[in-house]
């Protein structure tokens, strides 16, 4: 059984066009098959963020639960970058860069995700050889 404590999780706006190619994009580049992916609209979603006693904002575009901790914002970015190959894998190193700066460009694209990239009146269905890597 895959739990926040046994996995990675990346918990996405299920009907937002950005997230959910971006979440084809981490498959794509995530070899180790080790990033497991629920969509926030979920009820599996709104189970994990509950069993973590989880009080902030579920409207978020992307949750990152790894190894019991939650993660948000640029820093879910970043942590999630750690799982992909090279040469993507080099997107953590931009956790140097000041943290209100890096939630702000993300604040900016995340609050404006549906103008500028639409919205999907249904969460994504997963090619037959990932179907195994969603909750």
């Amino acid at each position: 059984m895959i739990t926040s404590s046994s996995c990675s999780i990346v918990l996405f706006d299920g009907v937002c066009n950005l997230c959910n190619t971006s979440v084809k994009f981490l498959l794509a580049y995530n070899k180790k098959a080790n990033l497991y992916f629920c969509p926030l609209q979920s009820s599996k979603a709104k189970e994990l963020l509950n069993n973590l006693n989880w009080e902030g904002d579920r409207n978020n575009s992307l949750i990152f639960i790894e190894t019991e901790q939650i993660h948000i914002k640029s820093e879910a970015i970043f942590k999630i970058s750690k799982h992909l190959s090279y040469p993507w894998k080099v997107i953590y190193h931009f956790r140097y860069l000041p943290k209100p700066f890096c939630d702000w460009v993300y604040d900016v694209i995340a609050q404006n995700r549906y103008t500028l990239f639409g919205k999907k009146a249904y969460c994504i269905t997963p090619k037959p050889e990932w179907k195994n890597r969603f909750l």
